[in-house]
């Protein structure tokens, strides 16, 4: 097990999942066991002398690697499992077998990068799984909407310079790591394929929502994915601890119908990865929402025009138009 003694990012969140999910028999959802990911695929985003150290660390019975990512003895075989679990998902869903599925694993992936760990995180979970989709099932195109409260700096290195990978990030800022400003939209070939949309502490549902239908949604039509990840962090809550937004349960279902709406008219599968959320029960029942929403298939939501929406989401479309004319 991956213990973290008092911090944050603790097995207790796993286990209020499970209760909750439980307790509602699983909205149906069916259980599947997650193996560790094969080293080469692991190895597609992670150095191996990287790997070997987060093993080393671990055989040594841990301890932390920077102030606030601890490991123990049993945090490299978690977090194998953590990128496994979002591996298996991919071929569950690029198999046809689910329409939609969600991988809920820790540590959390987002913020590493790919020799360093950082911010509660080990193995870049999502990541892998997309890397796993281009290189081993032969997509062209992945799209990741992150709309963890913090971003995800991770993801967004370890693509910035890439076409295949789409990433989407709704972050809180300022803000752990202190990255993701608007003016960082990729690199070399990849520029226009980060979408970074920083909003103010305080937002709210109304704010995630319309980025996500007004943004999120035409970006998709007009990048054409053929598979749809969500690093899907819950810490947005408002009744999180470590940051100050507004986000409910009805906020992430909104979202989560947006984007499953959206991937139903594209015809391809949503898969989530859990990243943060540290409040126990807003984060339980927030996944639960996540999930209800996920099972039930909505039209997707027409392509917006930019009038009658708030400034952060005109302005965004307005800077993202060149890259993007579907949003102009």
């Amino acid at each position: 097990m991956h213990e973290t003694a008092p911090h944050p990012e603790q097995p207790a969140r796993i286990t209020a999942i499970e209760r909750e999910l439980s307790a509602r028999d699983w909205l149906g959802f069916e259980r599947v066991t997650s193996p560790a990911v094969d080293r080469s695929v692991l190895e597609a985003v992670h150095p191996p002398e990287y790997v070997q150290a987060i093993e080393a660390a671990s055989l040594r019975g841990g301890g932390f690697l920077d102030a606030d990512t601890v490991v123990s003895e049993g945090s490299f075989e978690a977090a194998l499992h953590a990128a496994g679990g979002a591996v298996r998902m991919v071929d569950l869903l690029l198999d046809g077998e689910a329409p939609c599925a969600f991988s809920a694993h820790r540590p959390p992936g987002h913020h590493a990068l790919p020799a360093r760990a950082m911010g509660f995180c080990l193995f870049n979970n999502v990541a892998v799984a997309a890397r796993y989709a281009l290189d081993v099932r032969g997509l062209e195109r992945v799209m990741i909407v992150d709309w963890d409260v913090h971003h995800g700096n991770g993801t967004n290195d370890i693509f910035h310079e890439s076409r295949e990978v789409l990433f989407a990030s709704i972050h809180q800022s300022p803000l752990y790591p202190g990255t993701g400003q608007a003016a960082d939209v990729g690199s070399g070939e990849g520029v226009g394929f980060t979408v970074n949309l920083p909003v103010r502490p305080g937002a709210d549902d109304a704010l995630f929502c319309s980025l996500v239908d007004h943004i999120v949604v035409p970006l998709a039509r007009a990048f054409e994915p053929g598979l749809m990840l969500v690093s899907a962090g819950y810490d947005a809550h408002r009744d999180d601890p470590l940051a100050a937004c507004e986000l409910t349960e009805e906020g992430y279902a909104a979202m989560t119908r947006s984007i499953r709406g959206v991937s139903d008219s594209l015809g391809i599968a949503v898969g989530c990865v859990l990243e943060g959320g540290y409040a126990l029960d807003a984060l339980a029942r927030s996944v639960a929402a996540t999930l209800e929403a996920l099972r039930e298939p909505v039209p997707a939501p027409a392509t917006p025009a930019g009038d009658g929406v708030s400034p952060v989401v005109r302005h965004a479309r307005e800077r993202l138009a060149q890259w993007w004319p579907a949003l102009a």
